[in-house]
């Protein structure tokens, strides 16, 4: 299967501390780049979780935020220390009676005192738990979102890439005619003149101007890159590196192509190859 590197995905799942959410969102990078942001209570599962995350992509920046929203009815119960209250209570009435014209606590800061007040503590462990399976589900939906993706963008490559085969297939058929056009061209042209030539030389250049202008290699190298691009695109998996590799390749040979055309019928063919080989490479410039 052909993976996009750009997707997103989004889980939520009611943990005892409130609602938990796993955010992932995914684009194109030359290698596996992954960004955390987490809660306090979270963030020693982040090793955890960027092995995950390598585990199911070999490519592509990956930006995840976790976040947990806590709900009144969630909250601990609160518990006052009537021994540490009693204790206070004396204490202030000691300084009360040192101090005239003081005013005695209200109920809030007498809460706030160290000691007095505590609430139920949640287990951090089993928060963790929850936002590690809650992760791998998000991780297998951004996996399934860019394998959708992915399988649009191979669709697209491969339309482009049949374009090219048929451009090349018609080049191909074009060339006697050419090469014998340029042949007659200057034969023509000298006869036009009225010139004595030694035909043995006349033969030998023609010959050469033939081979500058043969492109039978070229289009050979074309076949061969394009049959490579589809191998590449059948066998799947992490493809995006040579499949670029190869888009330069055959810009390499269109450019070779025109600039050895001799006709405007192969200039225009190796300016529409480079055209839809460009829309390829944009293309793949986001799977994996």
């Amino acid at each position: 299967m052909i993976h996009s590197m750009t997707a997103f995905a989004r889980e939520s799942a009611a943990t005892d501390q409130g609602i938990l959410t796993v955010e992932l969102r995914s684009v194109n990078h030359r290698y596996l780049d992954c960004t955390f942001k987490l809660p306090d209570a979270l963030r020693p599962l982040e090793s955890k979780l960027r092995e995950q995350a390598g585990a199911a992509m070999a490519r592509g920046k990956i930006d995840c935020l976790i976040r947990l929203q806590g709900h009144p009815s969630q909250a601990g119960a609160l518990h006052v220390n009537k021994e540490q209250l009693h204790r206070l209570q004396e204490a202030t009435l000691l300084v009360a009676a040192q101090l005239q014209e003081i005013r005695p606590p209200t109920a809030l800061e007498v809460l706030q005192f160290p000691g007095i007040c505590s609430a139920d503590e949640h287990s951090e462990e089993h928060l963790q738990a929850a936002a590690q399976a809650l992760y791998r589900t998000t991780i297998e939906n951004l996996r399934a979102n860019r394998q959708r993706e992915g399988e649009k963008l191979a669709a697209l490559v491969l339309d482009r890439l049949r374009q090219v085969e048929t451009i090349v297939t018609a080049t191909r058929q074009l060339l006697p005619a050419l090469m014998q056009q340029q042949h007659d061209r200057i034969v023509a042209r000298i006869a036009e003149l009225e010139i004595d030539v030694d035909h043995n030389r006349l033969e030998q250049e023609l010959v050469h101007l033939a081979q500058k202008a043969d492109v039978e290699e070229e289009l050979d190298r074309l076949e061969t890159h394009i049959t490579e691009v589809r191998h590449a695109l059948e066998k799947g998996g992490p493809c995006g590196r040579r499949l670029d590799f190869l888009m330069q390749e055959l810009n390499r040979e269109a450019n070779t192509l025109s600039s050895k055309s001799t006709a405007s019928s192969t200039t225009l063919n190796a300016v529409e190859l480079k055209v839809l080989i460009e829309q390829m490479r944009e293309q793949i410039q986001n799977i994996e």
